[in-house]
């Protein structure tokens, strides 16, 4: 009884390949996957997720996903065609600011700014240099860059800059004290002082000066 029960294990090992056999019993010759066979080493693409590419194994079907490499910031027209992984750019433009423009295309993202999305994908931009205003109360008007004079030129009286005069014109401060603002012509001089050149009589007081104004 016990020599054929060796007979039958002997039997039993060669059967599966020798004293291996139960590892190699395990091991698939072919994988099954899009409604298809492969065998051993062949490489697939899985139907329902066109990013999965699989190898069939002994082991079995072994899958890594693709990646997909980012679209560039300023594609301006995304496709993604059935049984493709990735997406594709199918048109470019430039960015500027989180905006996207077409190639050739001009445009002016502010006021003092008149851009051109050049050919090669890069926005480049003329930015207006604005001259001092010759005022010290100049204004920005919507739409426009630079800013303006509403109430013409002029500076302040004197350095505490609570009082503004007009330029142009002498204006007495008091009865003493004559000063003048330039006329808005005095580029040199607007662009380094802001407050009017005054001259005070000598030998004079506010209370006894006559009224020149």
């Amino acid at each position: 009884m016990r020599e054929s029960r060796l007979v039958a294990l002997s039997l039993c090992l060669l059967l599966l390949g020798g004293p291996g056999g139960w590892a190699l019993a395990s091991q698939a010759s072919s994988c099954e996957a899009n409604g298809s066979v492969y065998y051993v080493g062949e490489w697939y693409l899985l139907d329902s997720d066109p990013c999965s590419q699989c190898e069939c194994t002994a082991e079995g079907a072994a899958c890594a996903r693709t990646e997909c490499p980012a679209l560039p910031p300023a594609c301006m027209h995304v496709s993604h065609y059935p049984g493709d992984c990735c997406p594709r750019c199918e048109k470019i433009g430039c960015e500027h600011r989180g905006e996207v423009y077409e190639l050739g295309q001009h445009f002016q993202p502010s006021e003092c700014e008149q851009c051109t999305c050049e050919l090669d994908g890069i926005a480049r931009c003329l930015v207006a240099d604005c001259a001092p205003p010759p005022c010290v109360n100049a204004m920005y008007m919507t739409g426009e860059c630079c800013p303006k004079c509403i109430q013409g030129p002029n500076c302040y009286a004197d350095a505490s800059q609570s009082q503004i005069i007009p330029g142009g014109e002498y204006v007495w401060l008091d009865s003493c004290t004559k000063c003048r603002c330039h006329d808005g012509q005095d580029v040199g001089y607007w662009e380094g002082n802001r407050v009017a050149k005054c001259e005070t009589f000598q030998n004079c007081s506010p209370e006894e000066g006559a009224d020149n104004s």
